[in-house]
């Protein structure tokens, strides 16, 4: 006799195992306010003048009231 042979034979299954990794996705839309203050300021100047006349006395005027005086017509 002779000694035995010994065959394998190999059955090959093909097993898929699911690996589930979940994820998340938050948006943040942000929004920046830069709150700019003004403080326009304008400035005018007002110049005043007063004028009187005072009359002390009465001018001196040769000849009368200083009217012109026609002769002749």
């Amino acid at each position: 006799m002779s000694p035995t042979r010994h065959y394998v034979q190999r059955n090959v299954t093909n097993m898929v195992v699911p690996h589930v990794h979940p994820s998340h996705l938050t948006t943040v839309n942000q929004q920046y306010i830069n709150n700019q203050h003004y403080f326009p300021h304008t400035e005018s100047v007002r110049h005043e003048c007063y004028e009187t006349h005072t009359m002390c006395g009465t001018p001196f005027r040769p000849g009368g009231c200083g009217c012109s005086k026609r002769r002749g017509w």
